[in-house]
């Protein structure tokens, strides 16, 4: 009598790529959080352990699906070191960083172009900021309400992907053609005034408030 195998199923040759396909269709219509690895499990046709031995954990599992070319918990660390003061600098000058590098630069170009031309894609990404990176922005902030907290992340992202799209996809001259500390001078004050600066709305002029 043969005995029945037990264990994670053997995975096929395109497994991979069908739990990627699973993956992203999850990510796009529930988003991080509404997604399970279960569910994708199911989408894909395979247990939920060969997703864990594939990817690792759901958070592996969600950068990989959307081609993200570094891991913010590995880079983070690295950010926040150092003087509160100078904090803008380090963004600015790590975000360009993952442009200009020839490994993670090809990666993200690919990433934004695909989702400034695909809404699945634009919600992916959109999804990968909120909760990979804009959720650890507010956290090491602490100050204020995580309103605020989401406020500030979302104009620093206004100001390093404008910079990044002007540069790196549309490549218009001058920003194109300047070096990258020339960049991160003129961008980074900008940058850490929205980190830290006065971000609220001003309060209408006494007139204004007896004429409403």
């Amino acid at each position: 009598m043969t005995r029945r195998r037990t264990g994670r199923r053997p995975g096929r040759h395109d497994t991979r790529e069908e739990i990627l396909a699973a993956a992203r269709d999850r990510f796009a219509d529930g988003g991080y959080d509404g997604a399970s690895v279960r569910q994708i499990a199911t989408r894909a046709g395979v247990d939920p352990a060969l997703v864990y031995h594939y990817f690792g954990t759901k958070e592996s599992l969600f950068r990989a699906a959307i081609g993200a070319p570094i891991d913010p918990a590995a880079v983070f660390p690295r950010i926040w070191a150092g003087d509160p003061a100078e904090l803008g600098e380090r963004i600015v000058r790590t975000f360009l960083g993952i442009w200009e590098d020839p490994t993670t630069g090809p990666a993200v170009r690919a990433t934004v172009r695909s989702a400034v031309a695909n809404d699945r894609s634009a919600r992916l990404l959109r999804e990968f900021f909120a909760t990979q990176v804009v959720r650890r922005i507010v956290h090491e902030l602490g100050d204020g309400t995580p309103e605020e907290g989401a406020l500030r992340t979302s104009l620093v992202a206004s100001q390093l992907f404008g910079v990044a799209l002007a540069r790196y996809i549309l490549q218009l001259p001058p920003l194109a053609d300047v070096p990258v500390e020339t960049v991160v001078t003129a961008v980074a004050p900008t940058v850490q005034r929205y980190l830290t600066g006065d971000v609220a709305a001003p309060e209408p002029p006494p007139s204004a408030q007896s004429n409403g």
